[in-house]
């Protein structure tokens, strides 16, 4: 490495180290004060919230890394073109581009280090921030009884201390039981108490003095009946024991965030969004197949079949479905060979296996409307053709086929293979044809009983029925595939933001390098404001990219590189005019111009 590259890699190293702990510590403070009421105040260990920082401190480090670099980096050339250092290398020969070259390479390190901090690190650092912070908010503040205040913390007790000696010694202690929930029927009095815990913090001992015991019955029905009971109980001394469970932090097991996109790599999100789809197919799949029972009329020669590409998409997530049973199946088998089982009991366990996924596919179809559907998974369907109808006779052994495993069937051949299995080899279904043609005395018949019948009205209430409940499941069908689509956008945008989060570092970079090149200036004044303009621009920018591609308004590989692509122009814009030496902002230079362009105006009016 040449002198001139340490010289300039130096110069950024350490600005960019000081400038991401004084914006990782901002975002951090901005972060820490939305939980400031749930976190503080709960009696917590000093390495619990040293913990929490840290998580918090990890997981905002991909939003901090852009700004340091921009930072730095307009600091970094501000201060070279100050104090004339970047005027001696270009005299030298060397140029603007030879110059941005070494902390360019460690940019684009950063970059990949950022990415794989976004792909690995930050998802498993989310899910102990979520955990932990779930069980913090689940904390009890911590036990303070104020002196002439009544305290409600410990569960189905009220309690008011007159003074406090100290944090032991009490004086004038009046208790509220309200364990039995029939409101204020049990109140203690003492003159003094001593408040102590004990086995760990988990219980507290509260010793009263000199008090009186009141004890009411409650009235069952009224004022008809006798007199409740009320009884009053002096004593000298009384201990209670409280059960302070709830002031202790339970940790929560961490499986149960396991669902969140914030918590995923990419491999995780692709596994998400594949489920996501298949459920979304399978919806609009089964949707096809229950609605064709509510047009009665319609389907007697006909068929609603579904769209191809839906079908396409049942035979290939099935497929799959199969394929990883199947996988799950054999590597149980050589988990069990492998220590050691006996065959049966691998057939066994097999089987049990196997029942179990068939239950959970049979509780999945059921959740999306499947009435009887066949419990095979040997077979599956493929591909969908048009089936014979108004024939006058079929034959199940001749139209049977035998479907081997691995054979991929049209879903009505599969549904009819096994309705004829169940039935015997010679029974003949006879569909009888109707008469073609009328005569005018059938006719007139016909319409004499649907007149006196009422049919009409009657078939015109069912049909409204059969409307209003085919525009119900619609309906429902509708929100739950809206509700699948957003949180498929969500899993998208939360995959594509791994990628333009760490490109955004060289777009801060194009950005800073050659505006405090242009500027000239170092130190914490014109830097630090340009690079909170640029910085509050870019994440506008972001958040509105993200919510265009939430709401479908736009793609979401668009709406999470939108940000990236409006800078980007920036930036080769500022490299441009810092390579001509441009004067963008200096005063000077805007007065020369206008001094231009209003000198033919001044000719005029002197003339």
């Amino acid at each position: 490495m040449k002198k001139l590259d340490k010289l300039i890699l130096g110069s950024f190293i350490g600005p960019f180290f000081l400038t991401f702990i004084v914006v990782d510590f901002i975002l951090l403070t901005v972060n820490m004060l939305k939980y400031f009421d749930e976190i503080f105040g709960k009696g917590l260990d000093f390495m619990i919230y040293m913990e929490l920082i840290s998580y918090f401190v990890i997981s905002i480090s991909p939003m901090a890394l852009p700004l340091a670099v921009l930072l730095s980096s307009l600091m970094t050339f501000g201060n070279l073109g100050e104090h004339f250092e970047l005027t001696a290398i270009k005299s030298s020969g060397i140029s603007l581009l030879r110059a941005l070259r070494p902390i360019g390479v460690f940019v684009v390190v950063l970059t990949i280090f950022a990415y794989l901090s976004n792909n690995y690190l930050v998802p498993k650092v989310n899910l102990k921030t979520f955990s932990l912070l779930y069980d913090i908010r689940m904390k009890s503040p911590a036990l303070d009884i104020k002196e002439g205040v009544f305290y409600a913390g410990i569960p189905n007790y009220s309690i008011k201390v007159n003074r406090k000696m100290d944090d032991v010694r009490l004086k004038d202690v009046i208790i509220y039981d309200h364990s039995q929930g029939q409101g204020n029927i049990n109140v203690i009095l003492a003159d003094s108490g001593r408040m102590e815990s004990f086995y760990n913090d988990r219980y507290m001992r509260l010793t009263l003095y000199n008090g009186v015991s009141y004890k009411e019955s409650r009235a069952q029905r009224g004022i008809t009946e006798k007199p409740v009971d009320f009884s009053r109980t002096n004593f000298s001394e009384n201990q209670m024991v409280f059960n302070l469970e709830s002031f202790q932090m339970n940790r929560t097991p961490e499986d149960l965030w396991s669902t969140n996109r914030s918590i995923k790599n990419i491999a995780q999100l692709r596994d998400g969004l594949d489920s996501m789809a298949s459920e979304i197919n399978q919806i609009i799949y089964y949707n096809y197949l229950t609605t064709e029972s509510s047009y009665s009329y319609f389907t007697r020669n006909r068929k609603i079949r579904p769209p191809e590409d839906v079908v396409r998409g049942k035979a290939i997530y099935d497929s799959l479905r199969e394929a990883r049973l199947q996988f799950r199946k054999e590597r149980k088998e050589d988990s069990l060979i492998s220590v050691g089982v006996e065959a049966s009991k691998i057939d066994s366990s097999l089987i049990a296996i196997d029942s179990l996924e068939r239950e959970e596919l049979k509780l999945m179809e059921d959740s999306l409307g499947i009435v009887d559907l066949p419990n095979q998974l040997d077979t599956l369907p493929n591909s969908i053709e048009n089936t014979k109808e108004n024939e006058s006779s079929v034959d199940s052994s001749q139209n049977s086929k035998k479907l081997t495993k691995g054979e991929f069937q049209r879903p009505s051949d599969w549904r009819e293979k096994l309705e004829e299995d169940r039935k015997p080899d010679s029974v003949e279904l006879k569909i009888k044809e109707s008469p073609k043609e009328f005569t005018e005395a059938q006719k007139v018949k016909f319409d004499s009983i649907v007149s006196a019948g009422n049919y009409r009205n009657r078939a015109a209430t069912v049909a409204l029925n059969n409307a209003r409940t085919v525009k119900n499941n619609f309906n429902t069908k509708i929100t739950q595939i809206d509700n699948l689509e957003r949180e498929y956008r969500r899993f998208q945008i939360a995959w594509y933001q791994k990628y333009t989060s760490a490109f955004a570092c060289i777009v801060m970079f194009m950005i800073g390098a050659p505006l405090g090149a242009i500027i000239k200036k170092g130190g914490l004044g014109m830097p630090v404001l340009l690079s909170i303009i640029f910085f509050i621009v870019y994440y506008m920018l972001t958040i509105t990219g993200e919510k265009w591609a939430k709401e479908a308004i736009t793609d979401p590989i668009f709406g999470t590189w939108f940000s990236n692509l409006v800078l980007l122009p920036f930036g080769l814009f500022f490299l441009k005019q810092a390579r001509k030496d441009a004067r963008l902002f200096e005063a000077d230079a805007y007065v020369e111009f206008f001094k231009k362009a209003f000198k033919p105006i001044k000719r005029l009016f002197s003339k």
